[in-house]
Formats: C-alpha cells, structure tokens, sequence
C-alpha cells in the first residue's frame, strides 16, 4: 500500500475518534452529572455498534488498507472482532478495580465521568505507544513470542489467584511521589484537575484518582496488548480493536456499575483465556504446521480462537449468574477519602 494513502486512511481514523471524543466531552459531558442508566446503555450501544461497523469495513474494504491482499477481508474482521472481545471482556474485569477506585477516595457520582473520560484518552496514547513497541519487538525478534506467552501465562496463574481485597488504591507508587513533591488540595469542591491557591498551582484530589485510574490501566494493557497479538501480529488490528474497546469503558462501567457483582467467576474465565492464548503464542509454529496438515487454515485457525474465546467467557457469564453475586468490597467511612495523609512537607 502506498505510503500516503496508509497516512491518510490513519490520520482519518483518528480524525473520527477525536471527534467522538470531543462530542462527548464537549457536548454530552459539559457540566458535570451523574451518568444514568440509561445514558450509559446508549453509549454503549453507540460504541459497540461503531466497533461492528468497523469489523463489517474491514470486511468489505480491506483492499483499500491492502491492495496486494484483496482476499483477507474476512480474516481481519475475524482478527479484529477477536481481539475486540478480549479487550472487551478483561474491561469488564478491570471495572472491578475502578469500582474500588472511586469508593475508596469517595469521588462523587457527577465526577466519575470527567475522570474516566480522561482517563480514557490517556488510555489511548499509551495503548498505542505500547502497541507500536510490541509490534517492533516482535517483528525483530521471533523469541518474543515465548515471551509475551510465558507472561499470559504468569498472568493467567496471577489472574486465578487474586482476589478482591488485595486491591489496594493507595499503594499506587506514583501517588506516593505527587503526595510527597507536588502541593495538592483535597475535598471535590471543584470538577478542575488543577486549581490556584495562593498564586500557586496545586493538583486536586481528583486528579490523584486519575493518576491511581492511569497507572492502574498501564498495568491492564501490559496483560492485555500480548493477549491481542496471540491472535493476529497485524499492529493495525492490535490497535483499532484495543482502541475501539477502551473508547466504550466509561459508558460499560456506569452500564454495568451496580451488577459487577454478579460476574463472580469472569476472572477465572480471563485466566483461562490468557493461558490459553498463551500457549497458542508459545507453541505457535509447530501448531500452525499441524493444522494446515489437516486442512484448518488461517481463516478458520481465527474463527476457532473466536469460538474458543466466546465459549469460555460464555461459560464464566452463566456459572456467575447461577452462583449467584458476591458482595462487593466496601472501605470503611475512615478510609474512603483520599487514603492515609502523606508526610508533613
């Protein structure tokens, strides 16, 4: 594909999602407010329905992005909407610890948003900083792949293991160093990251729960990102289904807020995903071998990690539903403003 045009199809992409993102922030979101139910099922009808949409042009247009492979159309919407799920399901998990997030530092329900829309912009940046890197590293060296396996497969065991109350918001190293070095006001009398005091600039406590909701999602995408290239090393697909994932987060979390609880066994499920994915990253050139000996090509090698994926996740979904929920991590009153005071400065 020429240059140019694979610049100009980029810069276009990203032209429409700057554009999403300021009519939410801009239009839907300019004054602050609790987000409703039913508010949040629009949204994120609108994201998943754009996210569809997208896999349906890609489908349709492949030819344009690569002319020299008019036919795998199909394969990357496949690629695309595999790795849509799987950032889409480990969002859903990672929504637990935002829930825990927002009660521990007691953010008020008409801030929520504003921290995680920015929250999801900065998501953007640095998820596609990350990707480009993977993609770089796995392109040069081959024994990445191993790698970025063996780490699914840590995290899968460390994904199983964990439970709720090891969460802890306030152990956040980051916010440590801000506590410590930079001046800072608490309380939510205002919905500004940044405020004037005594003719100096001091953050606000919300701005600290950004910093806490950041660096929690860098630690996301670290488990996230490798498990998207187990399915396809194409950094255009790693991308576009990472970033169409992580635009519908803040609509999922206010969505499904009061019944995260009801997904007891979504963890184990993620944990089997990402060791399954991991062992597909690990074994993936003899596997390759063996199934194209039997006839299972590439496109259908995607369509059973689809089915594979859905299948699990599926499974995890229904068993939560018949445990039925299990009660939520509640901090006490003491402990849910801005966490333990830093040292006098």
């Amino acid at each position: 594909m020429a240059p140019l045009t694979e610049f100009w199809l980029l810069v276009g992409f990203h032209v429409f999602i700057g554009l999403m993102l300021l009519l939410d922030l801009g239009v839907f979101q300019k004054t602050a407010h609790s987000v409703s139910t039913k508010e949040a099922a629009i949204w994120s009808v609108v994201w998943i329905g754009l996210a569809l949409l997208f896999a349906v042009g890609l489908w349709k247009f492949w030819h344009v992005w690569d002319p020299e492979n008019t036919d795998r159309g199909a394969d990357k919407a496949t690629e695309f909407l595999t790795g849509y799920l799987i950032e889409k399901a480990l969002s859903v998990d990672n929504l637990f610890v935002f829930l825990i997030i927002f009660r521990y530092f007691a953010v008020p329900a008409q801030y929520q948003q504003r921290v995680l829309l920015w929250g999801v912009i900065g998501a953007v940046i640095m998820r596609g900083i990350l990707i480009l890197a993977g993609a770089a590293l796995l392109a040069l060296f081959h024994w990445m792949n191993y790698l970025f396996g063996a780490f699914l497969l840590y995290t899968s065991y460390k994904m199983a293991r964990s439970v709720e109350k090891e969460i802890d918001p306030a152990s956040s190293p980051l916010l440590g160093l801000v506590r410590r070095f930079v001046p800072y006001v608490e309380g939510y009398d205002t919905p500004r990251f940044w405020v004037r005091r005594e003719g100096k600039w001091h953050v606000t406590t919300l701005a600290l729960v950004l910093l806490v909701v950041e660096s929690t999602d860098l630690v996301f995408a670290l488990d996230s990102i490798p498990a998207v290239f187990g399915i396809t090393k194409d950094p255009f697909i790693v991308y576009t289904s990472n970033i169409f994932a992580i635009l519908g987060l803040r609509a999922l979390y206010f969505l499904l807020a009061n019944f995260l609880g009801m997904f007891r066994y979504l963890g184990v499920g993620l944990a089997i995903v990402l060791a399954f994915v991991g062992l597909k990253m690990i074994g993936e050139t003899p596997l390759n071998l063996f199934l194209d000996s039997v006839g299972i090509g590439q496109r259908l090698q995607v369509l059973l990690s689809l089915g594979v994926i859905a299948a699990i996740l599926g499974a995890a979904v229904v068993l939560s539903i018949a445990a039925g929920p299990k009660e939520p991590l509640e901090y006490p009153p003491e402990d849910s403003a801005v966490g333990p005071a830093p040292p006098d400065r």
